[in-house]
């Protein structure tokens, strides 16, 4: 059945609800078939299944089970695996501390921060390591800005102390999705997600994606936490990290799953045919402990991301989250907008509606059902966010300090929002 090729494993801890501390609970095993294929097999200890607040690790693909867990999807690495992963700019940087590129999963897997997204930590030995407990503070912002920038710039650290500084990065800067530089700071008894900004941004993309926020709280959505700091003259975004609350004895970890594992898909293009609001509604019906007031959230969101053309908003910014035992729609992030010129044809990241991914309300209110709405809710939530966004838009991009250029830059976005949507049968309507 197998390779030659060595197999790969490694344990699979996990912080319980309420506690801080690690312990094991299954063992993941990545062996190749005699065609080069890896197949992941996850397997729960029997000491972790005997605990009576043993949590699972995926609602859908995971649950509690005696059972041996196989899969031969993404290298054998299973969704909600990959979501503890490094992202695009964690890979960035442990590829510069390693000084190559081309690594494995299960690689990137490994060398990824103690502090990773959701509660979920790995490693070679059956008993855990005790978790991080110092963290950078926001005094350390423009050290780590300044190395962060270097990352970007493909430039030589001091030799000297290149191999510390990228470690720090590695330690903090790894675990949450996306591909902008970020690392994690400790302020007020909270930890805080920094984004910097970059020399190839097209606006201050800390200020708009902080007015984007509190616009979206204007519309009644749940989103994280944020605020604006500006380190050596440059502004960073603050986002409170919702999958940590602190305790007297260390940060509480909540386990928390992206949709793309709900929806069993890749970050891919060849898998965006897959990728649909609707089938996500379905899964998030199947694991929600509120689901009526979740799927209301997530169709708010819909209608606020076609209004204010954030047309990025794939499957992995969007999760589900556990604080206890039960599974709940995490808070909205990464809400960001997208100008452009096409403005009768603008298409979301997911399946929104009947009609396919058409940014356009009429579309979205079109699969009301499947949020559980009836359709005058929906076409009321529609219209309460799209006068929301129509009015206030100007009002929170200048609270949050967006220049006159920058309002400029991204103002083809905001038309969207005060637009006619075409209806079933033809015409359009005002809403």
């Amino acid at each position: 059945m197998t390779s030659d090729a060595h197999p790969k494993e490694c344990y699979v801890y996990i912080v319980l609800p309420g506690e801080t501390e690690f312990i094991t609970a299954a063992r993941l095993r990545i062996e190749k078939t005699r065609d080069s294929e890896p197949i992941g097999e996850l397997v729960y200890g029997k000491k972790y299944l005997a605990l009576p607040n043993a949590v699972e690790i995926d609602p859908i693909e995971l649950k509690l089970s005696d059972q041996k867990y196989e899969t031969a999807r993404m290298n054998g690495m299973f969704g909600a695996l990959r979501d503890a992963m490094p992202d695009y700019w964690g890979r960035r940087v442990i590829e510069k501390h390693l000084g190559k590129t081309g690594l494995d999963e299960f690689d990137y897997l490994m060398l990824g921060a103690d502090d990773r997204a959701g509660a979920l930590g790995f490693g070679r030995n059956a008993t855990p390591p005790a978790p991080k407990r110092e963290y950078n503070q926001t005094l350390d912002l423009e050290r780590l800005q300044t190395k962060a920038e270097a990352i970007l710039n493909d430039e030589n650290l001091e030799a000297d102390a290149e191999d510390e500084q990228i470690q720090e990065l590695m330690l903090d800067g790894t675990s949450m999705g996306g591909a902008r530089p970020k690392t994690v700071v400790e302020n007020e008894d909270s930890l805080w997600i920094a984004k910097f900004t970059t020399p190839h941004d097209n606006w201050n993309h800390p200020k708009v994606e902080h007015a984007f926020l509190t616009l979206a709280r204007a519309c009644r959505l749940s989103t994280a936490d944020s605020k604006l700091t500006t380190v050596a003259g440059k502004d960073v975004l603050l986002v409170r990290r919702f999958d940590r609350d602190k305790s007297e004895t260390g940060y509480r970890r909540h386990r928390m799953v992206s949709a793309l594992t709900l929806l069993k898909s890749k970050k891919k293009p060849a898998a965006k045919s897959g990728w649909s609001y609707l089938v996500l509604a379905d899964e998030i019906r199947r694991v929600s402990s509120e689901p009526e007031a979740d799927l209301k959230e997530l169709f708010s969101r819909i209608i606020f991301n076609a209004c204010v053309s954030n047309l990025d908003d794939h499957p992995r910014n969007h999760a589900v989250l556990a604080k206890d035992q039960h599974w709940r729609l995490s808070p909205a992030y990464d809400l960001t907008p997208m100008p452009s010129i096409a403005i009768d044809n603008r298409d979301l990241a997911m399946t929104c509606g009947l009609h396919g991914r058409a940014a356009k309300i009429a579309n979205i209110v079109s699969g009301h059902g499947r949020f559980l709405l009836a359709k005058d809710e929906a076409e009321k939530i529609a219209r309460d966010i799209k006068t929301i966004v129509g009015s206030e838009w100007d009002a929170h991009l200048r609270r949050a300090g967006v220049s006159d250029k920058d309002c400029a830059a991204i103002a083809s976005a905001k038309l969207y929002a005060g637009l006619d949507y075409p209806i079933e049968g033809g015409g359009t309507h005002r809403d």
